[in-house]
């Protein structure tokens, strides 16, 4: 990276650290720097060579924060705000409910000095880019703020990207799409992968992505993410609805669904009941195209997926271990997956590697195809990347040198060329294919499937650091509080 570009990352960084100080959070000041920067960059493309007629309203514009101190600007500022809020377009959707975090004025006008400083419009998208994951990052680290679930490690989703291989013109959605991580790892792969001609160019920037946010701060933040790598118009937006995508089919269908949907298992919505007081209602979403009636966010999001698709359509989706062993609603998913699609691999993820602690993930690949009376997965390949694999956040963090050999099994350029790397000789091998026969035949048609010995439970020489052994433990009483509650909520319900 240039070094101009290095030290204005620096710049950005060491203001987060004088504002932390003050008790703003990253979150926070993440919110603010987007407010201004977009301010910033919409009164740079105003102006030549650019010229652009662009609907920021000129008694709130960039111009009319930089001449104001003290108590009038900050005045001014929560004006600005309130103002634009009400705007069309993206601009409306960037400041949607927009609220002041920088309660001292003073440093609201250093935030706006150092952002004047630079010409944004001119700085390259993979600088501008850099500067805003890197926050949304640090953000995710900061575990008070709870943004950690809406932000997927950036190695697992380049990995699950390079599996898939997004191809130009084609559409590619997220119904849960947090911060756009996916979307941007899907961009970078076009743009790195294929020389496009105009017309290609012109497809990826406005109308490749699609996705859903129902978090407006998340939302925000996704939309200007997205902007800053030069997908969308500051005119025309991004196309991130604020919409539940579980609610309905919108009738849409894409090529590609690349997704990680929310953690915890129940679907709910948060009331007040005729007492005053707030209660937790499960949401259950009837929907014809449904092949389960259930609860459970994590299977209405795959049989969502599953209706997104275009029959010749590829989807790559996280889900929890539930997903894959939950009998009732979730048998019935498994086998109309195993049926309807290609089922055809799982990467069993290891502990230690998302934000939001106690989570133990899968990704599972599928190709939707066309109506047919046989299943069209005729055999199921699984990676077991988790057993005797530790991760941890800071110390030993998930790099996508590590995710390497389960690409190089996978065979992207080919998947249908595999070779497995377990066999009877080699127990060990973490690639294994198992028939679509030996899978129907499993107690609840459970994909949890696992053959590795854990060495952990047969050598105490092999026990993990101490500190990846505190972060389980964490992890399953986190699992079981979870579980308590659930039982707490229903036992509530049945005594009402």
């Amino acid at each position: 990276m240039p070094e101009n570009s290095s030290a204005i990352i620096s710049k950005v960084w060491s203001f987060a650290t004088v504002l932390r100080d003050d008790g703003v959070s990253y979150g926070d000041y993440l919110e603010q720097l987007t407010y201004l920067l977009f301010l910033k960059m919409a009164d740079e493309y105003s102006k030549p060579p650019y010229n652009r007629n662009l609907p920021v309203p000129p008694e709130y514009n960039w111009e009319s924060l930089r001449t104001k101190r003290g108590a009038e600007l900050e005045t001014h500022y929560n004006r600005t705000l309130e103002i634009l809020g009400q705007q069309k377009g993206l601009l409306g959707q960037i400041f949607t409910r927009a609220q002041n975090k920088i309660q001292d004025p003073a440093k609201l006008y250093r935030l706006i000095d150092m952002i004047d400083r630079e010409k944004w419009a001119l700085m390259g998208a993979d600088v501008k880019g850099a500067i805003y994951e890197g926050l949304l990052e640090k953000n995710a680290e900061d575990t008070k703020s709870g943004a950690g679930q809406y932000f997927t490690p950036r190695p697992l989703i380049r990995a699950m990207v390079e599996c898939i291989r997004p191809e130009p013109m084609k559409t590619i959605a997220d119904p849960a799409c947090g911060t756009g991580g996916f979307f941007l790892a899907a961009y970078d792969f076009i743009v790195n992968n294929y020389s496009l001609d105009r017309e290609q160019k012109e497809f990826l920037k406005n109308k490749t992505f699609y996705g859903n946010e129902i978090v407006a701060n998340t939302r925000r933040l996704a939309l200007m993410n997205m902007f800053l790598h030069n997908i969308g118009d500051i005119e025309e937006g991004v196309p991130i609805s604020p919409t539940d995508a579980l609610v309905a089919d919108t009738g849409e269908r894409y090529d590609y669904v690349l997704t990680n949907p929310p953690f915890g298992k129940k679907s709910s919505m948060t009331f007040t009941n005729e007492e005053g007081k707030q209660e937790k209602e499960e949401l259950v979403y009837n929907r014809q195209d449904f092949w389960a009636t259930t609860s459970n966010k994590q299977l209405n999001f795959v049989q969502h997926i599953y209706t997104m698709l275009k029959t010749t359509g590829k989807a790559a989706v996280v889900v929890p271990d539930n997903v894959l062993f939950e009998g009732g609603a979730g048998e019935v998913v498994r086998k109309k997956l195993l049926q309807n699609t290609d089922l055809h691999t799982i990467l069993r993820l290891p502990t230690g590697i998302f934000y939001k602690p106690g989570v133990k993930a899968n990704v599972i690949f599928f190709d939707n195809r066309p109506a047919s009376k046989e299943p069209w997965t005729k055999e199921v390949w699984i990676y077991d990347f988790r057993t005797n694999v530790h991760f941890t956040l800071k110390k030993n963090p998930l790099k996508f040198e590590d995710l390497q050999d389960f690409i190089r099994c996978y065979n992207p350029e080919n998947r249908h060329e595999r070779k497995e790397t377990w066999s009877p000789d080699n127990p060990d091998g973490r690639w294994r294919k198992f028939t679509y026969e030996e899978i129907i035949a499993r107690d609840k048609t459970s994909l949890d499937i696992f053959w590795i010995k854990d060495k952990s439970l047969a050598d105490l020489e092999n026990l993990p650091d101490p500190d990846v052994l505190v972060e389980e433990i964490v992890e399953n009483l986190e699992n079981a509080l979870e579980s308590f509650q659930e039982m707490l909520h229903i036992l509530n319900n049945k005594n009402t």
